[in-house]
């Protein structure tokens, strides 16, 4: 139900269909659609530069170990590090504790499968970076920021998926705003207090995702940056995590906030962790001119 003089209400089924227990949650699919999407793109760069078609298939599959466990291990380190003591099982496991139900087929008892709705992008951007040296290492045999230029041209396409999955999970939700855009998160996490009007953060910030994406494509077709090594990914990671750290101040605060806490700078935790980030791409982008792949021919 839709009102557009006061807000809007966002109460959707957070999955398609079930079936023995496992649940087809839309932020999965989301995530699916992240990685379709960067496949896509990805292959008409290998193309592009006459990379081998065959290596398409183990790149997807160590981005994608690297992205899932890089944001999920993140997610628990930056945002709740006791649950790795206090609940160990929804760490590593796409299940959460319930009582009287049971997850993978009965094979798991007092948990039910929901999908790894906890993933952090800092976190996924580390896994990224570690997996991309292991492949650029075992298979192209060439320096890293190569590949990592290249993924930064796809990446904030599939961010936006992940973050429209975020809104439809009702999670990362934004403080209570009076907007005539605003919404009323009614499966919302009873940390987040009272249901009441708040800022669709996550829409925010797909948006942005979807316009960096936009201007990294630019970048890359239009411009020489591509044969500076480290230019494109220095382009991705400050404007990334400038849009991140802008949209946090309309985000209500996710989970323990240690860092943001232990400093007591005014910022939080999705700020604190930007702000490196965004110093690594400015100092990508300047030194870039120092390093010129000479293997590029067009």
């Amino acid at each position: 139900m839709i009102n557009l003089i006061a807000y809007i209400d966002w109460d959707p089924k957070p999955y398609l269909f079930e079936l023995g227990g496992f649940k087809v949650h839309i932020y999965s699919l989301c995530w699916i659609v992240a990685f379709i999407i960067g496949w896509y793109l990805m292959s008409k760069i290998f193309k592009k530069e006459n990379q081998k078609k065959e290596l398409l298939d183990p790149l997807f599959l160590y981005t994608f170990i690297g992205a899932i466990a890089g944001a999920r291990l993140g997610e628990y380190l930056f945002y709740d590090p006791s649950a790795f003591i206090e609940r160990p099982i929804e760490v590593f496991l796409p299940v959460q504790h319930a009582p009287g139900e049971s997850a993978f087929f009965g094979l798991l008892q007092n948990y039910e499968f929901v999908g790894f709705s906890g993933l952090a992008s800092h976190g996924a951007a580390l896994g990224v970076i570690i997996s991309s040296y292991l492949f650029s290492r075992k298979y192209l045999k060439r320096n890293v920021l190569w590949l990592l230029d290249r993924i930064a041209v796809v990446v904030p396409f599939g961010g936006a998926a992940v973050r429209i999955g975020n809104f439809y999970n009702s999670e990362i939700v934004g403080k209570e705003t009076a907007v005539s855009w605003a919404v009323k998160f009614h499966q919302q996490s009873s940390g987040y207090g009272e249901v009441v009007p708040r800022h669709p953060a996550q829409i925010y910030e797909a948006i942005g995702y979807i316009i960096l994406g936009f201007v990294m494509l630019y970048a890359y077709n239009k411009t020489e940056k591509r044969k500076n090594l480290g230019a494109l990914l220095g382009i991705f990671l400050f404007f990334l995590f400038l849009i991140r750290f802008i949209v946090e101040f309309y985000k209500e605060n996710q989970g323990e906030e240690a860092i943001a806490q232990a400093l007591n700078i005014g910022l939080n935790n999705g700020q604190v962790l930007s702000i490196p980030f965004m110093l690594i791409g400015i100092y990508l982008f300047v030194s870039s001119k120092n390093r010129i792949d000479t293997t590029q021919s067009n």
